[in-house]
């Protein structure tokens, strides 16, 4: 029974050790398995590492790129400059110069262009009085200008008529003409006279009439040019005109 015991015993230990010798040949295994297999780890981790490198220096090539581009453009448009240009010329645009309007026709001393002022009534004999001019003043200049268009058309009537003889004597021959005298030519002279003048009270005659016309609008004594109210003295001496003195003097205006 004891020898039994003891080979029972022999049996286990030799069991055991067997266990442990195949336990550390297992782990020994699995350590060689281990250590092959860590430079394949290794090796990897490097070359996911280099591939990022890779990738964030091409960044920087590409800025390379650009830098040399942009070092390159200022040679190739230097070079653009000194080389001559085959297009064709550009054409020569010739500003036109603005037509002289009637304010730019005045000097300097002539007002700016403003609009006359309307009316601030009227009176039963048709007066259309203003702030500048009052009804005595339209009154007194409008009888002025009915008399002096009376005389006008007395003086052109009477140059009418002297013309008129003197081309009836001319035809009837009671002029004679020799070289001597010179009545012939003489007779011409003061015909054409006669009818220069006639003409010209006529055109006095219009021009007053326009003038009664304005009294009674209410634009009498403004500036036709630039609406500018004309100095009473001017219009006392001169009833008919339209125009400020120095506009008359630039040539703006007729009278």
């Amino acid at each position: 029974m004891a020898a039994a015991k003891k080979s029972a015993r022999k049996k286990a230990s030799a069991k055991k050790t067997a266990t442990k010798k195949s336990a550390a040949k297992k782990s020994a295994a699995k350590k060689a398995v281990a250590k092959k297999a860590a430079p394949k780890k290794a090796a990897a981790k490097k070359a996911a590492a280099k591939k990022p490198a890779a990738k964030k220096a091409a960044p920087k090539k590409a800025v390379a790129k650009k830098a040399v581009a942009k070092k390159a453009a200022p040679k190739s448009t230097a070079a653009a400059k000194k080389s001559p240009s085959k297009k064709s010329p550009a054409k020569r645009t010739v500003k036109k110069k603005p037509s002289p309007t009637r304010s730019s026709l005045l000097s300097n001393d002539v007002p700016e262009v403003h609009e006359i002022p309307p009316p601030r009534g009227t009176t039963k004999d048709g007066i259309a009085y203003t702030k500048d001019f009052d009804v005595k003043f339209l009154k007194a200049q409008r009888e002025e200008l009915q008399a002096r268009r009376a005389s006008e058309i007395k003086r052109a009537t009477r140059l009418e008529d002297e013309a008129e003889s003197l081309i009836e004597d001319g035809e009837m021959g009671d002029v004679q003409f020799d070289d001597e005298g010179g009545e012939g030519d003489t007779m011409v002279v003061q015909r054409d006279l006669d009818r220069v003048l006639s003409s010209q009270a006529r055109q006095t005659v219009e021009e007053i009439d326009l003038a009664l016309a304005r009294i009674e609008k209410g634009t009498y004594g403004y500036s036709e040019v630039s609406g500018q109210p004309i100095p009473r003295e001017r219009l006392e001496a001169l009833p008919e005109t339209t125009v400020l003195a120095a506009e008359k003097v630039s040539g703006a205006g007729l009278r």
